[in-house]
Protein backbone atom coordinates (compact mmCIF):
# COMPACT_ATOMS: atom_id res chain seq x y z
CA UNK A 1 0.00 0.00 0.00
CA UNK A 2 3.02 2.27 1.02
CA UNK A 3 4.84 1.40 -2.51
CA UNK A 4 1.22 2.62 -4.29
CA UNK A 5 0.75 5.72 -2.62
CA UNK A 6 4.71 6.36 -3.39
CA UNK A 7 3.87 5.70 -7.06
CA UNK A 8 0.63 7.65 -7.48
CA UNK A 9 2.66 10.60 -5.75
CA UNK A 10 5.78 9.90 -8.32
CA UNK A 11 3.01 9.48 -10.78
CA UNK A 12 0.96 13.09 -10.13
CA UNK A 13 4.40 14.96 -10.44
CA UNK A 14 4.97 13.84 -14.04
CA UNK A 15 1.37 14.01 -14.94
CA UNK A 16 0.96 16.88 -13.68
CA UNK A 17 4.48 18.77 -15.25
CA UNK A 18 3.80 17.07 -18.64
CA UNK A 19 0.18 17.90 -18.68
CA UNK A 20 0.22 21.67 -17.37
CA UNK A 21 2.88 21.91 -20.33
CA UNK A 22 0.57 20.21 -22.72
CA UNK A 23 -2.55 21.85 -21.79
CA UNK A 24 -0.36 25.42 -22.24
CA UNK A 25 0.44 24.20 -25.75
CA UNK A 26 -2.95 23.34 -26.25
CA UNK A 27 -4.27 26.51 -25.31
CA UNK A 28 -1.35 28.73 -27.47
CA UNK A 29 -1.70 26.13 -30.97
CA UNK A 30 -5.97 26.76 -30.25
CA UNK A 31 -5.43 30.11 -30.14
CA UNK A 32 -3.33 30.23 -33.61
CA UNK A 33 -6.11 28.82 -35.18
CA UNK A 34 -5.04 25.01 -34.51
CA UNK A 35 -8.11 22.87 -34.47
CA UNK A 36 -8.97 21.39 -30.77
CA UNK A 37 -8.32 17.75 -31.69
CA UNK A 38 -5.59 17.99 -34.24
CA UNK A 39 -3.78 19.97 -31.11
CA UNK A 40 -4.77 17.65 -29.11
CA UNK A 41 -3.57 14.99 -31.21
CA UNK A 42 -0.14 16.62 -31.80
CA UNK A 43 0.38 17.27 -28.04
CA UNK A 44 -0.85 13.76 -26.80
CA UNK A 45 2.02 12.06 -28.95
CA UNK A 46 4.67 14.33 -27.75
CA UNK A 47 3.06 13.41 -24.00
CA UNK A 48 3.81 9.90 -24.49
CA UNK A 49 7.03 10.00 -25.77
CA UNK A 50 8.01 12.26 -22.70
CA UNK A 51 6.09 10.42 -20.09
CA UNK A 52 7.43 6.84 -20.96
CA UNK A 53 10.79 7.17 -19.40
CA UNK A 54 9.74 9.01 -16.37
CA UNK A 55 7.17 6.46 -15.61
CA UNK A 56 9.54 3.41 -16.97
CA UNK A 57 12.22 4.63 -14.75
CA UNK A 58 11.03 6.88 -11.85
CA UNK A 59 7.35 6.60 -11.08
CA UNK A 60 7.26 2.60 -10.78
CA UNK A 61 10.49 1.66 -11.37
CA UNK A 62 10.27 -1.18 -13.60
CA UNK A 63 13.37 -3.17 -14.23
CA UNK A 64 11.54 -5.41 -17.02
CA UNK A 65 11.57 -5.19 -20.78
CA UNK A 66 11.80 -1.74 -22.23
CA UNK A 67 10.37 -2.87 -25.20
CA UNK A 68 7.30 -4.89 -24.30
CA UNK A 69 6.52 -2.01 -21.63
CA UNK A 70 6.66 0.53 -24.29
CA UNK A 71 4.02 -2.03 -26.57
CA UNK A 72 1.46 -1.59 -23.41
CA UNK A 73 2.16 1.55 -22.76
CA UNK A 74 1.17 2.78 -26.36
CA UNK A 75 -1.72 0.48 -26.28
CA UNK A 76 -2.73 1.88 -22.83
CA UNK A 77 -2.50 5.74 -24.61
CA UNK A 78 -3.93 4.63 -27.52
CA UNK A 79 -6.99 3.63 -25.92
CA UNK A 80 -6.99 6.57 -23.96
CA UNK A 81 -6.56 8.81 -26.91
CA UNK A 82 -9.39 7.37 -28.23
CA UNK A 83 -11.66 7.83 -25.38
CA UNK A 84 -10.48 11.42 -25.21
CA UNK A 85 -11.31 12.18 -29.16
CA UNK A 86 -14.65 10.70 -28.93
CA UNK A 87 -15.52 12.93 -26.04
CA UNK A 88 -13.92 15.76 -27.98
CA UNK A 89 -16.28 15.22 -30.89
CA UNK A 90 -19.83 14.76 -28.95
CA UNK A 91 -19.20 17.18 -25.84
CA UNK A 92 -17.63 19.77 -28.61
CA UNK A 93 -18.59 19.53 -32.09
CA UNK A 94 -22.11 17.84 -30.96
CA UNK A 95 -23.29 19.38 -27.92
CA UNK A 96 -21.02 22.77 -28.46
CA UNK A 97 -19.20 22.13 -24.84
CA UNK A 98 -16.56 24.96 -24.90
CA UNK A 99 -13.52 22.43 -25.78
CA UNK A 100 -11.02 24.30 -23.21
CA UNK A 101 -13.55 22.99 -20.46
CA UNK A 102 -13.78 19.16 -21.84
CA UNK A 103 -10.42 19.05 -22.60
CA UNK A 104 -9.54 19.86 -19.02
CA UNK A 105 -11.46 17.49 -17.58
CA UNK A 106 -10.79 14.41 -19.84
CA UNK A 107 -6.66 15.30 -18.57
CA UNK A 108 -7.86 14.61 -15.19
CA UNK A 109 -10.43 11.59 -16.29
CA UNK A 110 -7.65 9.73 -18.32
CA UNK A 111 -4.82 10.24 -15.86
CA UNK A 112 -6.97 8.16 -13.16
CA UNK A 113 -7.41 5.43 -15.74
CA UNK A 114 -3.92 5.60 -17.25
CA UNK A 115 -2.49 5.18 -13.54
CA UNK A 116 -4.13 1.83 -12.89
CA UNK A 117 -3.12 0.77 -16.59
CA UNK A 118 0.16 1.43 -15.48
CA UNK A 119 0.56 -0.09 -12.21
CA UNK A 120 -1.73 -2.85 -13.05
CA UNK A 121 -0.49 -4.04 -16.87
CA UNK A 122 2.08 -1.88 -18.27
CA UNK A 123 4.88 -1.76 -15.11
CA UNK A 124 3.72 -4.71 -13.36
CA UNK A 125 6.22 -6.30 -11.46
CA UNK A 126 8.91 -8.75 -13.54
CA UNK A 127 7.79 -11.53 -11.09
CA UNK A 128 4.34 -11.22 -12.31
CA UNK A 129 5.34 -11.33 -15.90
CA UNK A 130 6.73 -14.43 -15.71
CA UNK A 131 3.97 -16.38 -14.12
CA UNK A 132 1.19 -15.12 -16.57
Amino acid sequence: MKSTFFQLVRYAVVGLASNLFGYLLYLGLTALGVGPKLSMSLLYAIGVAQTFLFNKRWTFRHDGASRAAMLRYCAAYGLGYLINLAVLLVLVDQWKWPHQWVQGGMILALAVMLFLLQKFWVFRPTKLLTQA
